[in-house]
């Protein structure tokens, strides 16, 4: 059966990406001071205002103003008569919630007498999801890894000075044919960058074309049917938080997996990781990633759910979308056999408390290299399953 599917990624410089770096840049500098802080970080960008607003339980002093600024125009805004690293910066920041932090010092479990994992409740109720596919060599929906791979390209290439009327912002689609689950080709490929008032729209189309498209998509997906858009509406040069308002925590789907599976509504970027919306998506996807290794199942959606104060899951569901080499049911069970969701465990596995999260912010938080959760050295001991 012949379908389609399609996923977009952006730059950092996108408005809201903006947010997502700030936000991520400040939880680093605050985690490399006081690896236990807790921390809730959330921006707003709107035109020449910067908003820093949420939670931090730490003793650390943080400049946050002068941090923020530093990661502006690390992103590339320090250019022209609008230069956004010079924009007015406002911060509401406050400790965590004494109601919250009291569930999160000490689960239920462990005032119940639990042992050393049951230290940590999560830090909120919610449900998060983890996903891994056979599609590409990263585990990952192709439609998303070919967007976010343009989406870097873009960035690479306007920083190595290769297309020097490039600026920061920018988005990409890519829409993929498939045959059955099988992808057959690239259906269409949209780009839209922002650029300076000098470069024609003729010379940028043929540039992205070669320098960004044609570097990135496999000639072997691209055909005479394969329909190209750069910058459809014509000319970009108003981007960033000038052109449109920024704020942490928006493009959930561009984080995570392009659509392709479920999403909890908790996004990522700003929380330290007893906030389970974070943590245990990135423990999910460790899962994942290592039932499709060990081969038990070519694609594998994982769903578990919390409650605030309460260090055991209230629900584990797996789906293997009619893939798995056992029942969906026996992969549940493999799942809780084989790693412990409790926050502290999970926490203390994967290394969680260091500053490694401003690296996160753009092109993705899954299907990257250096990441701790996504190593598949659990694999081979699942193998035993099969």
């Amino acid at each position: 059966m012949k379908k389609f599917f399609t996923s977009e990624s952006v730059t950092e410089g996108h408005p809201d990406k903006v947010c997502d770096n700030i936000s991520d840049g400040l939880l680093d500098a605050v985690l490399s001071a006081d690896p236990m802080a807790r921390a809730a970080i959330e921006c707003a960008a709107a035109f020449d205002t910067l908003l820093i607003m949420g939670e931090v339980t730490t003793s650390a002093k943080i400049d946050y103003e002068q941090k923020a600024r530093e990661i502006i125009k690390e992103i590339g805004y320090d250019f022209g008569s609008f230069a956004f690293d010079k924009c007015k910066i406002i911060t509401a920041i406050h400790e965590q919630s004494a109601d919250i932090a009291m569930g999160v010092n000490a689960s239920v479990e462990k005032k119940s007498g639990g042992d050393e994992c049951d230290t940590l409740g999560a830090g909120d109720q919610g449900m998060m999801f983890g996903y891994a596919c056979r599609e590409t060599e990263e585990m990952m929906p192709l439609t998303l890894s070919l967007a976010h791979k343009m989406a870097k390209r873009l960035t690479q290439i306007r920083k190595d000075g290769v297309l020097t009327y490039l600026r920061p912002d920018g988005k990409t689609q890519v829409t993929v044919e498939y045959d059955g689950d099988v992808a057959k080709r690239v259906d269409a490929i949209v780009v839209s960058t922002q650029h300076d008032g000098v470069v024609s729209q003729e010379t940028l189309r043929a540039d992205i074309k070669r320098e960004v498209i044609s570097a990135v998509i496999p000639s072997s997906l691209m055909d005479e049917n394969t329909k190209i858009f750069v910058n459809p509406t014509g000319r970009f040069e108003i981007g960033g938080p000038e052109g449109d308002s920024g704020l942490t925590g928006r493009k959930i789907i561009v984080d995570t997996y392009g659509g392709r599976c479920a999403h909890g509504g908790g996004a990522f970027s700003g929380k330290d990781c007893t906030k389970v919306d974070r943590s245990a998506a990135y423990y999910s996807r460790y899962i994942a990633k290592n039932l499709v290794a060990a081969g038990l199942a070519d694609e594998v959606e994982i769903q578990v759910a919390y409650a605030i104060g309460v260090a055991n899951p209230v629900s584990v569901f797996v789906d293997s979308h009619g893939t798995g080499k056992v029942s969906d049911e026996k992969l549940v069970e493999i799942v809780k056999e084989n790693f412990d969701l409790r926050p502290y465990a999970f926490i203390k596995e994967l290394g969680l408390r260091a500053p490694i999260y401003k690296q996160t912010a753009a092109y993705g938080h899954f299907g990257r290299d250096g990441f701790s959760w996504e190593k598949t050295d659990r694999a081979e001991s699942l193998k035993k399953y099969l």
